[in-house]
């Protein structure tokens, strides 16, 4: 299926195939199935993994909400960007995951033009500050444990600042395309929407938008993540070999290089395909894509709101005995102790 860079395309959508009529509204993907862009089974393949995603997403970004309000002992300051994380994985989850399976259903985005400029935006702001919240998290692990500053004590207050930086980081990535720079049009097999990185327009450079995303939004926060993880495991390796002896300090070691490695891959997972697409449609204009396959970035983007919380919230103890507790399946003090044991093991590896 190939570009339509030089046809006089409407402001709302854009069309992804050679047309032999002039009318294409015919195929506008606010008024009829998109049929011709893949099969039935494919739509509904879709709007069931999405159904899943916005069940499961909504569920435990919800429980973790809950339970930071019903117990004192997780509304620690270091948690703050945890439940930052979760609010935006729940605004996903609600907007662009439901809207998503809704027009999946429909073979088509069923809510029309405006709806789709409004969801575009809204899953793009809380896309972001997921996406700033898990470059929040490695900024915050590297100074508490590595200990860069000294005797720098990460207070309430910064917390609180690292959660308003996401989200005004996010507004300023979000908003271009409201103004102008780049536009919201359904995407993929046109059932959701997002910013539109198919068409070359001088009149929205969507180009110059794709690269700003691209190295505002994925560059950076990457190398945060990779820079802040890389400090943190070779601090635990100076310590291990300080204290060879310890079986606690080795253990602690384990898992956080575990949990490091599990938190890159899921970032990259989430975002690489996504950047790769947009980089790949930027510099091959003209060139033939499948829109089958331009659905999935958006997909794997989407069903973050399921994998971050597993990620981040469920590999903590203390949130996961909270949440068992609430669910009445127990959880317990045994648990409680030890992630406090382990956080003490891990921060002490740091210098004084």
């Amino acid at each position: 299926m190939r570009s339509q860079s030089t046809m006089e395309l409407p402001e709302d959508f854009w069309i992804p195939v050679q047309l032999d009529t002039n009318n294409i509204t015919l195929l506008s993907p606010f008024l009829v199935p998109q049929d011709h862009l893949g099969s039935i089974g494919i739509f509904y393949g879709l709007a069931a993994f999405m159904l899943f995603v916005f069940v499961v997403g909504t569920s435990i970004n919800v429980l973790t909400i809950a339970c930071t309000i019903q117990y004192k002992k997780l509304r620690s300051h270091l948690n703050y960007i945890l439940v930052n994380l979760a609010v935006a994985n729940l605004l996903v989850s609600v907007v662009g995951s439901f809207t998503a399976f809704y027009s999946f259903c429909n073979r088509y985005f069923i809510f029309g033009p405006l709806a789709c400029k409004i969801e575009g935006f809204m899953a793009t702001l809380a896309g972001m500050v997921s996406l700033w919240s898990l470059a929040v998290v490695a900024f915050e692990r590297w100074l508490v444990i590595c200990k860069p500053m000294g005797s720098f004590i990460f207070k309430p207050d910064h917390a609180l600042a690292c959660c308003a930086f996401t989200w005004i980081f996010a507004l300023i990535a979000s908003v271009p395309p409201l103004v102008g720079w780049s536009r919201y049009i359904p995407e993929g097999l046109q059932c959701s929407c997002g910013p539109d990185w198919y068409t070359t327009n001088n009149k929205y450079n969507n180009e110059s938008y794709v690269m700003f995303l691209f190295g505002f939004c994925f560059a950076v926060p990457l190398f945060t993540i990779l820079f802040c993880y890389s400090q943190l495991l070779y601090t635990l390796k100076i310590a291990v070999k300080a204290q060879a002896d310890s079986v606690s300090t080795q253990k602690a070691e384990r898992e956080v290089t575990m949990m490091v490695v599990i938190m890159v891959i899921g970032f990259l997972v989430c975002w690489l395909p996504y950047a790769t697409f947009a980089l790949w449609i930027v510099n091959n204009r003209g060139q033939s894509f499948d829109l089958r396959f331009a659905s999935i970035p958006s997909c794997f983007s989407k069903a973050s709101t399921v994998y971050n919380p597993f990620i981040y919230v469920l590999l903590n103890k203390q949130f996961r005995s909270s949440m068992m507790k609430m669910l009445g399946m127990g959880g317990g003090e045994d648990e409680d102790s030890s992630s406090s044991q382990s956080v003490t093991e891990v921060s002490k590896v740091g210098p004084a």
